[in-house]
């Protein structure tokens, strides 16, 4: 079992609760496979495995290099004897009842998270944003950050870094970098989508430098955007048409529910370079605290992730907690440096999906995933 204490997720499975107080959980009971309901751990079953039934030892793995036919299985699941269903799903909580009341339950969730990480081997993926300097100004750990020179990214990060009055290394991008990297992100992750890739790009070779020089795990400020109000389309819910809610809280619950795909993809491309994922704002108390903001506590006017934003006040200086980022691969360059090894490749931007046509051709083989969860 992975994540959590076997008898923290037989408790968890008996009354039904989806969130525990763990960072997640994936793996075997003995006789009944288990993800939580967030996905947070990956988990993989053999496609040709006989169902129902408990699965032998040899058709089920946290790694899909690991089987033949692997298919996903999807989070909040069980499997046994009686065959695979949903168990858990996120509860509705009403919200809070002030501000006040939000920020503070923010702060308490967020600060407790971090602090009972444990430091020895770690490094920081930082961004100079609100979350990855979270970790930093609570953290005794150093920072690392991937762009290309004079990318967003970097100098966000030297910047905040200054500010935290923290070292910084920057793990410089190069196109070698990136037609190295996608081919071993497509085998590790079995995705050969542009946008998956673009992602991951940064994480993976600024885990791989993390884990050259020794450390073996990578705090990360994943979950941030999902939970607290950080994308555009949830700000402006229910005018934007890339969501269905018809508010901003109902926006948020669309996007946390795609976590367990990123999720994925990113212990996936972690673990590839050699370091295990540390993700505090993924904490079962954080979730809950996030899932309690109305529309006004996620977003403030032009202000994304306002609760975030304020709880963090108590730990960083205004300048940073209230700084906007762009996504890792706008801000690090490594989606518009793709864009262009792809053209230079002759897969033109008139043609459909590019860059996925790129990163297909640069695979040596196609990937083994199956693009459906395991049922």
């Amino acid at each position: 079992m992975q994540g959590a204490d076997a008898d923290v997720v037989r408790a968890a499975l008996d009354s039904g609760e989806p969130l525990p107080g763990t960072g997640g959980f994936a793996g075997d009971l003995g006789d009944t496979l288990v993800r939580d309901v967030l996905g947070r751990y990956p988990l993989f079953v053999e496609g040709d495995a006989p169902s129902p039934g408990p699965l032998a030892e040899a058709d089920w793995s946290h790694d899909p290099t690991d089987l033949e036919a692997p298919e996903r299985f999807s989070a909040g699941h069980v499997r046994d004897a009686d065959g695979t269903r949903s168990v858990w799903s996120l509860p509705d909580l009403s919200p809070y009842e002030n501000r006040e009341t939000a920020v503070a339950a923010v702060r308490e969730a967020v600060e407790g998270r971090i602090d009972d990480v444990d430091s020895e081997g770690l490094a920081i993926a930082f961004s100079g944003g609100v979350d990855s300097a979270l970790l930093a100004a609570r953290l005794d750990a150093p920072l690392y950050v991937a762009g290309f020179p004079e990318s967003h990214d970097v100098e966000a990060a030297r910047a905040a870094a200054d500010a935290l009055d923290r070292d910084l290394t920057v793990v410089e991008l190069t196109h070698d970098a990136l037609e190295r990297a996608v081919p071993e992100l497509v085998a590790a992750t079995g995705r050969t989508n542009a946008m998956a890739i673009q992602i991951a790009l940064p994480l993976y070779l600024t885990a791989e430098r993390v884990a050259a020089d020794g450390f073996d795990r990578l705090a990360v400020g994943q979950g941030a955007d999902e939970l607290f109000g950080g994308y555009a389309k949830v700000a402006k819910a229910p005018d934007d048409p890339r969501v269905q809610a018809d508010t901003i809280r109902g926006a948020q619950r669309e996007v946390v529910a795609t976590l367990p795909d990123q999720l994925e993809r990113d212990v996936l491309a972690l673990r590839a370079a050699g370091v295990e994922p540390v993700a505090p704002l993924l904490h079962d108390d954080v979730v809950r605290s996030a899932l309690r903001l109305d529309d006004a506590m996620l977003v403030d006017g032009e202000t994304r992730k306002w609760a975030l934003r304020q709880a963090a006040l108590g730990s960083l200086p205004e300048t940073i907690a209230m700084r906007d980022k762009k996504a890792a691969q706008y801000g690090s360059l490594a989606a518009r440096e793709l864009d262009r090894l792809a053209r230079q490749a002759g897969y033109k931007r008139r043609m459909d999906d590019h860059v996925t046509q790129y990163v297909e051709s640069l695979a040596p083989e196609p990937p083994s995933f199956r693009r459906r969860d395991a049922r």
